[in-house]
Parts: structure tokens; sequence; C-alpha cells
């Protein structure tokens, strides 16, 4: 009977209340998303709310800057944001793309210099750098610290004075060119020869001089004997250079991982009679995903961007067959004065990596798992 009345009394507090129950004891009801965790959210605001700032002021306001920028043919004279500055559109963009000039040659030819070289300095500087990194891990290794330090020590070296000492190496009568003439090999004018490898090669057969098939046309304002040009030979020492300074930084990247792999995965697969290739390729490898997609991304990244070595090396000589998006951003921009289509070619630049980004994520995507879409965005 006690627990009916109870019942009946809780009924008639609801139906006092709203529908809530009562809060006994204080005559108050309770508050709801108060308390100690009550201000979480503004607190974590207040926290990153300077880095937001900074972020915002310093890095997404330029970012904006310069793409109204693209869109106008300021000339460096005054602020780029008065209204005396024509604007022009997209013009910038299309000049680059549609327009037969000097323009688009240079553009054009800056995309294919910088694409052989992506295509060359990534996987080799991948392989280096996994390579260094099982030889250093490897247990039976004495001195692991030196060579550690000797292998990473290249990528905390000015790009700069690396640059120039390779100016010195790779000269006429420089190291390079004295060992091999050790082997009776005459080394070219590596900074002066202009001729493409391919082009090399075919020369080795006879094939001198653009087959007519090849001349005659082809995409964005290059014939198909430019675009099967290959890179440069001036253009293979900077890309030495290059492999040589960043394998060590890839090395680390890949010890690191390399290190949190199980032993015990690895002597289970040796007692199951696999072979040292056979546990590298379906034991460690697989577990070295994430960190191969993320020495990927920095290394395309990065060969997109590159500046300094061409700047001290070359700039873009001998006959525009070092000359690099970048690059060419830089001089259009602060050499010939025109800003406008200087930041065109940086926000074109920018677009290729964000897309080769997300094309080589979707490549590398784990296939396993339930497809979804726009899954491989993330």
């Amino acid at each position: 009977m006690s627990t009916v009345t109870t019942a009946a009394a809780d009924r008639d507090d609801r139906s006092a209340g709203g529908g809530r129950p009562a809060h006994r004891g204080t005559g108050r009801r309770p508050r709801f998303g108060r308390g100690i965790r009550g201000n979480e959210a503004m607190a974590g605001w207040l926290f990153v709310l300077p880095i937001v700032v900074i972020l915002g002021v310093f890095l997404l306001l330029p970012i904006v800057m310069a793409f109204w920028v693209s869109l106008t043919d300021w000339r460096g004279q005054g602020s780029p944001f008065k209204s005396g500055v024509p604007f022009v559109g997209a013009d910038n963009y299309t000049h680059l793309f549609t327009q037969d000039g000097l323009a688009r040659r240079d553009f054009m030819t800056s995309i294919r210099n910088n694409f052989y070289y992506v295509l060359i300095v990534v996987p080799v500087q991948t392989a280096l750098a996994l390579g260094l990194a099982l030889l250093v891990n490897n247990r039976m290794l004495k001195a692991k610290g030196f060579f550690r330090t000797a292998f990473y020590f290249p990528s905390v070296t000015s790009s700069v004075a690396i640059s120039v000492v390779f100016l010195f190496m790779f000269a006429n009568s420089g190291a390079i060119n004295g060992v091999l003439s050790w082997f009776g090999i005459d080394g070219p004018a590596w900074f002066s020869d202009s001729r493409g490898l391919i082009h090399l090669i075919l020369g080795l057969f006879g094939v001198d001089n653009a087959p007519a098939a090849l001349s005659d046309g082809g995409p964005l304002g290059l014939s198909w004997w430019e675009w099967l040009s290959g890179p440069s030979v001036a253009m293979c020492a900077i890309m030495f250079l290059v492999i040589w300074t960043t394998s060590g930084t890839f090395m680390l990247m890949f010890l690191a991982a390399l290190q949190s792999v199980p032993v015990s995965l690895d002597e289970a697969s040796e007692l199951d009679g696999a072979s040292k290739w056979q546990r590298f390729r379906y034991v460690t490898l697989p577990l070295l995903k994430p960190t191969m997609f993320l020495v990927l991304t920095l290394g395309l990244i990065g060969t997109w961007q590159v500046f300094d070595q061409i700047y001290v090396m070359s700039q873009g000589n001998p006959a525009k067959t070092t000359l690099t998006p970048a690059f060419l951003s830089y001089r259009t921009a602060f050499k010939d004065l025109d800003y406008g289509q200087g930041a065109a070619i940086a926000f074109v630049l920018f677009v290729i990596i964000i897309v080769l980004t997300l094309a080589q994520r979707w490549i590398m995507r784990d296939r396993d798992e339930p497809r979804r879409r726009f899954r491989w965005l993330r």
C-alpha cells in the first residue's frame, strides 16, 4: 500500500513540475550542463584563440590577398587593393594554359622539368631512406649512433651551403669529372648541357633530330619531342644533391616506424620458414604503410616546391631546362614585376600539389575496409 502511495505522489510531483521530477531537499531544480565540466568548450576556445588569430592574420589573410593579386595586373607600385589597379579576372590563368605566347611556353616548360624531377627524386629518395633505415636498425650493426648521425647530417646542413659545394663538385674540372676520368669517361659540362637524358639515349641509336611525327604539334604549347626529352644533365646534378640531403630525414621516419614493429611478429614468421625477403614483404612493409604515405606525401610536396637549389645553382639555365614553377613564380613576380601572373603560377602549383596528394591518398587507401563515398578524402 505504501508503494502505491509513493508512486502516486511522484506522479503528482511530475504534473505539478511540468513533467519533471521535483528536486527534493533543496527546493531548487538541478542545473544541467554546468559544474566542473560546464565551461570546457569556452575554455578550449580561449586557449586556441591566440593561434587561430595568428594563423588567420599571417596565413589565411595573405593567401586571400595573393589570390586577389592573381586576378589583377598589379605591377608592384602602390597597394594592390587601390581602385586604380586593373582587374583582369582570369586572364593571368588563361595566359598559362590557352593563349600562345612566352608565358605559356615557360610555364609548360617548368611543369615538364618539375614532372621529371618528381618522377625520379621521390621514388629514389624514398627507397634510399628505407634502405638506410633497415641498415641502421640491424641488431648486428655496431656504432649505430655514428651511422645515424652521419646519414642525417646532410639534412640539417644549410641547403645554400651544400648547393655551393655541389657547384664546385660538378664543375667542368670538378671532383665528379675527375673521378669519371679515372675510368676513361669524359664528364659532361653539367650546368651547361641542356640535353635531356631520353634524347641522349636516343642519340646512341642514331636518333639525333626529332622525327616529324614528334616535332609537329603537341599539347599545351610544347611539341611531343620536347615533352619526351627527359631531365637535362643540369637537372640530374640537382637531383643528386636533393636526394642526398633529404634521405636522412625520411630515414629517421622509417627508423621510428621500424622500431615500433613487434619483434614477436618477425620471430613468428621466421619460425614459420619465411625468408628475409618474405618477412620484409609480408610482415614489415605492410606495417610501414602509414609512414610510407607520410614520406611520399612530404616528398611530393617538397619536390614540387623546389626553389633554393634552383636559385643558387642554375637560375633555370641552361636553356630553361632547370626552370621550375616555384622559381618561375618568383622570377615573374620579383624580376619581371608581373605580380599578378606570378601569383597565378603559385596558385596553379598549389592546386597541382593538392590534386596529386589526394590521388596518392586514394591509391594507397586500405582496400580491405568497406568503401564509402569520399572516404579517401579523410
